[in-house]
């Protein structure tokens, strides 16, 4: 897949193909980082951390078994 770098106002632009952007996962309006090596341009979505909110819905509502959990043996030392 090409694509041409084209003047846009004062700046440069690049667009970019509706495929290109589905797999890549990004959709209209993301935020993306930039960054630079060895003659590339990278965009990614920065990182972001989730809230333990977030978190826990995914877990719908099931954040542990109810099952008993067998440890094994207890090793020397430990009180149990």
């Amino acid at each position: 897949m090409q694509t041409q770098l084209k003047s846009w106002g004062n700046s440069q632009g690049v667009r970019l193909p509706k495929e290109a952007l589905a797999e890549a996962g990004f959709n209209i309006d993301d935020t993306l980082s930039i960054s630079f090596t060895k003659g590339q341009i990278i965009l990614q979505k920065p990182f972001h951390h989730r809230s333990l909110l977030d978190r826990m819905e995914a877990y719908e509502g099931k954040l542990y078994s109810e099952a008993e959990i067998d440890f094994g043996e207890k090793a020397e030392g430990e009180l149990w």
